[in-house]
């Protein structure tokens, strides 16, 4: 019998039972952690992709999100009305960003150590009971498995917008990687379907070429697109590129066009063409 919360679902590939998403985040914040600790000054205050926030920042959030799950108090603050605020989730995150703004370098990591630790040792005292319970999720009501499943996706996503930042690309492989990718899998019929307008009959094969690899095939039928086991037929549409290109397209930190001119190593879209183009165009997900 398979484990709690290890998926059979067409291109899924991440363990999500208690211990693995345990194993995963902590595996992400050792990352940030050490990554941290070569951090200038001069890097700390450079600009990531996520659009207003320096590296800084980019902690200043998984220090927020991690203490409001380890029910810690949110800050007294006002952080204004940021361009890049959007929704009661975001100004959530900017209220922890502004908290910690002037705070030196050392005592935010200092900070960010201390919250990890608490959070791993809260989830190592938690097992596949209480992961399956009832839960609030930034996706909407599900169980604490799934919340765990995005607390992984965005801690990871937001460890890549600080190597981006700096040009010390790493950890886009292994299990944290690969339950981020899951993630943006767990989309594609919806960009596929609705957001690139894949026509009935479609199939498209997305294909990664690393550092993480993988295929995914989307099938549009019956007037739904879904992932599917690959068929046995030819792909419609067949798109690929990097890894790292499919995550900074998913999370909108890079542009459709800059990818097709070789940015994170480029894409290369056969079949119908212009249905490869409205998926790259139209593969950004968060908010």
């Amino acid at each position: 019998m398979a484990a709690p919360g290890a998926s059979r679902s067409p291109g899924i590939a991440a363990d999500s039972s208690a211990a693995s998403l345990t194993a995963q985040l902590g595996e992400v914040w050792d990352s940030l952690a050490e990554l941290g600790r070569t951090l200038s000054d001069d890097d700390w205050a450079r600009p990531t992709p996520c659009p207003g926030w320096p590296v800084s920042a980019q902690y200043a959030h998984v220090i927020g999100t991690e203490s409001l799950l380890l029910g810690r108090p949110s800050p007294e603050v006002d952080p204004g009305s940021p361009a890049h605020v959007k929704n009661d989730i975001a100004r959530f995150n900017e209220v922890w960003v502004a908290a910690l703004a002037n705070e030196e370098r050392e005592e935010v990591l200092a900070r960010f150590d201390e919250v990890a630790s608490a959070r791993k040792e809260a989830l190592k005292a938690m097992g596949e009971a209480e992961f399956s319970a009832p839960s609030w999720t930034p996706v909407g009501n599900a169980d604490y498995r799934r919340f765990m499943q995005i607390r992984t996706f965005d801690c990871w996503v937001h460890e890549q917008d600080v190597r981006d930042a700096i040009a010390r690309p790493g950890h886009e492989n292994g299990p944290a990687a690969e339950q981020a990718v899951d993630e943006i899998v767990r989309a594609l019929g919806y960009v596929v379907g609705k957001k690139a307008g894949a026509p009935e009959g479609s199939l498209v094969l997305i294909v990664l070429a690393g550092p993480l690899q993988r295929s995914v095939a989307v099938s549009v039928s019956g007037g739904r697109a879904g992932v599917v086991d690959p068929p046995g037929r030819p792909a419609t549409t067949t798109l690929e590129l990097s890894s790292s290109a499919f995550t900074r397209l998913a999370c909108g930190r890079v542009d459709a066009e800059a990818v097709l001119d070789g940015v994170f190593g480029g894409a290369r879209v056969s079949g119908e063409e212009e249905l490869g183009r409205r998926l790259l165009a139209n593969l950004a997900l968060t908010i």
